[in-house]
């Protein structure tokens, strides 16, 4: 269950929002009282999600720099940014084309870099204070078979994390990262349906079970929301204990 904040008057981009944790943090904003914008490339889920929550639909693909800058010059000033836009290819490390991992990169780590920097200008501009989250992996803490590719956009994700929480701290623009474990997303129930692979990584979890969405979606609203107002450049594990192994 969703923690429970007020963020009425609050303008927030959410990217991936189309299912997942973006979905889940979309319906916990609108919730909320924020007026959420939520970006994705899936246009029928966006409609759906519109329908349901009452957010305004932005169909948008994060690895296109072109189409970032043509959405922003109609967009107006965020007081909250959710970089939540993610895509894993799942693959031995000798298997790794550089197609495969600049792909990766492109939507994880880059995209997020590009929504970002938009969204900071805005909130510069408009002398608002803000704070943006962006929605990492505990994959960027520690290493997993088969995640080469996603380990290292999930990491890099991290560290403009940091470099954004220094160059931004001193005009009031907080930004942390929250590195889930395995939550069950459409995306996390395909990769890791076969129980060879499943049930070792539900042992190595304390509390031995996998996130929920909502979970999440919780700890995002909270680094979003007041609550949080001393806290940046922060990689928050939300993993139920599995890094500190």
């Amino acid at each position: 269950m969703n923690a429970t904040f007020d963020f009425s008057g609050r303008s927030i981009l959410v990217t991936g929002a189309s299912s997942g944790i973006g979905r889940a943090t979309v319906e916990a904003l609108c919730a909320s009282g924020a007026e959420v914008v939520a970006a994705a490339r899936n246009v029928s889920e966006l409609a759906r999600l519109a329908e349901e929550t009452g957010c305004e639909p932005l169909a948008l693909d994060v690895s296109d720099e072109a189409a970032i800058d043509d959405v922003f010059a109609t967009l107006g000033v965020f007081d909250g940014l959710v970089n939540c836009a993610g895509i894993a290819l799942l693959e031995k490390a000798v298997d790794t084309t550089g197609a495969s991992f600049d792909r990766v990169m492109a939507v994880n780590a880059r995209g997020a870099v590009l929504v970002a920097k938009h969204v900071a200008r805005g909130m510069i501009e408009g002398r608002r204070a803000g704070s943006i989250v962006n929605v990492s992996s505990q994959a960027a803490l520690v290493a997993l078979d088969e995640h080469l590719s996603y380990s290292a956009s999930k990491a890099a994700l991290d560290a403009v994390t940091r470099a954004l929480c220094v160059e931004l701290g001193g005009l009031g623009i907080r930004v942390n990262s929250v590195n889930p474990t395995v939550t069950l997303t459409p995306m996390a129930v395909q990769a890791w349906s076969d129980p060879a692979k499943r049930d070792p990584a539900l042992k190595a979890i304390p509390l031995g079970r996998f996130a929920e969405p909502s979970e999440i979606a919780s700890v995002v609203l909270f680094l979003l929301s007041g609550a949080a107002s001393m806290v940046s450049g922060v990689c928050l594990a939300v993993d139920g204990g599995y890094t500190v192994r």
